[in-house]
């Protein structure tokens, strides 16, 4: 079954038994948040999730009469088109005439010029709710920047398309990365206000700073709910499906499999040009401008797994990452002493960072059962679980 594109699933989720009342995000109630912005200079750091009402939020506010006067990027640009891992650049906002500091470029966070002629930096940006998925990053240095130099944070709180599931390994701090900065399971089940709750709770700021942070809250909100995103996250979760399957499907990354990167279909599926007899489905993954330049096996038919006929209701009830898939394909593939390989390709992710302990690799190799796998994974995951519940704001 061919992904539905965004907006059919957009219009089917519409469509269905709304027995609770409409979701609003933070960005959607600017009855709460505008009159607070009024004689202040601001600074949004958005990207093309950041919508009230359909239209970009820096449109929107700038129209309200907010004195936006710039705006930070972060990875994957402002507008969203940049591949992934692309180093961004500063540039001029051709719709507004804002300059657009890049913070996927040069540096990670604003500085104290940057900061110079703003009184409150608004974060507005579609989080993942797992680890490995860069926003949380950005928020925390974001959030760094403007204790450092006493500014305001703003957050506009947005869903979590995963809040309903808190799984996986805690990440071992020794294995800190660009994909991974938190001690935290890859699932944490948190918006982006509860996480930015956390960070100054936690005391993950630099030298024990606390930033002064807003949160404008979602209304009607659970953690159970589901939600589909009304716009892709970055280039290459282009699908609900994808967005649905992206915790247990990026894990692939540190494998030698190509996971959907340099098709239309990026995180639904997954195989290699070695496993070609033992599956009867096939892809060949080329080179996409702005999703995937340089994909895995590129130009090379994969044979493996299609994952877009999944039902993802039935990963909702299990509230886990599925561990069976890459079980069978670490199982299914011929050489096993390369389905790890780290110098297979330059896109190649390290699986223990990526899973965030060096164990899982060693677990897979060896035949554990899944059972087994979770229970190495629980005394962390009881922990965070207990830690989390004072920093959240909806049931």
């Amino acid at each position: 079954m061919v992904a539905l594109c965004f907006f059919a699933l957009v219009a089917c989720a519409a469509a269905a038994p709304n027995s609770e009342k409409p979701l609003i995000t933070g960005a959607d109630q600017t009855d709460q948040y505008v009159p607070q912005l009024k004689g202040k200079r601001v600074a949004m750091l958005v990207n093309q999730t950041s919508t009230i009402g359909g239209k970009s939020s820096v449109d929107v506010l700038l129209a309200s009469g907010v004195k936006v006067i710039k705006i930070f990027g972060p990875e994957h640009g402002f507008r969203g088109n940049a591949s992934n891992g692309t180093v961004v650049g500063d540039e001029i906002d051709a719709a507004t005439g804002l300059p657009i500091i890049s913070l996927y470029g040069k540096k990670r966070k604003p500085n104290a010029q940057d900061l110079a002629d703003v009184d409150v930096v608004i974060f507005d940006v579609q989080d993942m709710g797992v680890r490995f998925y860069t926003k949380i990053n950005t928020l925390r240095d974001v959030m760094d920047a403007c204790a450092e130099h006493g500014r305001e944070l703003m957050l506009l709180d947005r869903p979590n398309p995963h809040g309903y599931m808190v799984d996986g390994p805690i990440l071992d701090m020794s294995l800190k990365s660009g994909i991974g900065q938190f001690p935290i399971p890859i699932a944490h089940g948190m918006t982006m206000g509860e996480f930015a709750q956390m960070i100054n709770g936690e005391g993950w700021l630099e030298n024990g700073r606390q930033c002064k942070l807003n949160v404008i809250k979602l209304a009607n909100y659970h953690h159970d709910m589901p939600y589909v995103l009304p716009v892709p996250p970055s280039p290459n979760l282009n699908t609900a499906q994808g967005i649905m399957l992206y915790p247990s499907t990026c894990l692939f990354e540190g494998t030698i499999l190509n996971h959907g990167r340099g098709t239309r279909m990026p995180f639904t599926v997954m195989g290699a040009p070695a496993l070609k007899g033992m599956y009867e489905f096939s892809y060949t993954p080329v080179s996409i401008p702005g999703m995937a330049e340089d994909p895995v096996h590129q130009d090379q038919v994969c044979y493996g797994l299609d994952l877009r006929g999944v039902d993802v209701e039935q990963l909702r009830k299990q509230r886990q990452i599925n561990l069976g898939w890459m079980k069978e394909l670490y199982a299914a593939y011929p050489d096993k002493a390369r389905f790890f390989d780290q110098s297979y390709h330059k896109q190649i992710g390290n699986i223990d960072k990526l899973a965030g302990v060096y164990e899982f690799r060693k677990q897979v190799e060896a035949g554990v059962s899944e059972e087994e796998i979770r229970k190495t994974w629980e005394p962390g995951l009881a922990a965070f679980r207990e830690k989390r519940q004072k920093y959240l704001l909806y049931p």
